[in-house]
């Protein structure tokens, strides 16, 4: 079972957050668009699109530190010495990549039911060229299974140093009209994917 997030005011997840937030703006020029949009309770399944290692790091900075998350880490760096115990008191999430993983679906689940703030990548991948990819079911699954706030957000730029780089939150999805029709995980998923689309495309550097 995972740890508690915050072992008081300077609870790891804190510290390991703010030591990031430091690096980050040291090495990017990031804008964080639409944080009023972030609930301040109840649970939330913050998606994005991803394209790099960097993308938690933005995510963790972009929702206030009273709301910390829970990202997915793979099973294996749990078991190296030191990273371990940072990972547990953090709060992350190990999971089995390639393969499902039952005790990481019921402890998203049961987070999501303590009213916490779980990350995913809908795509479950990084994205090679930075397009955006086609959602897995997944994230669908714990959008419909759960009461969560369903937070989109587009991450926008290319990482490199002192770059610009943007970071919109969405509002809510609304899910209401296909859990009244028990539509599937995959249309869910779909949805999330498109709204994330779409605030990519309002905000990209391009248009």
């Amino acid at each position: 079972m995972s740890k508690p997030l915050n072992n008081g005011p300077f609870g790891m997840y804190r510290l390991a957050r703010g030591v990031v937030n430091i690096i980050q703006r040291a090495s990017f020029r990031v804008e964080f668009i639409g944080r009023e949009h972030v609930p301040k309770d109840g649970a939330i399944l913050v998606c994005s699109n991803h394209q790099s290692n960097w993308d938690p790091v933005l995510l963790a900075c972009a929702i206030p530190k009273e709301r910390p998350l829970r990202f997915f880490a793979k099973k294996e760096l749990f078991s190296v010495p030191v990273l371990k115990h940072i990972l547990n008191r953090a709060g992350q999430i190990p999971v089995s990549r390639g393969e499902g993983d039952r005790q990481a679906l019921r402890v998203v689940l049961q987070k999501l039911k303590e009213d916490e703030v779980i990350s995913i990548f809908p795509e479950g991948t990084r994205s090679k060229d930075g397009t955006l990819g086609k959602a897995q079911a997944g994230v669908g699954f714990f959008a419909m299974r759960s009461d969560a706030h369903i937070l989109p957000i587009a991450i926008i730029g290319r990482y490199k140093f002192r770059a610009k780089l943007r970071v919109v939150i969405g509002k809510p999805i609304d899910l209401a009209p296909l859990k009244e029709r028990k539509a599937n995980a995959q249309e869910a998923a779909d949805l999330i994917m498109d709204t994330i689309a779409d605030l990519y495309l309002k905000h990209s550097f391009t248009k």
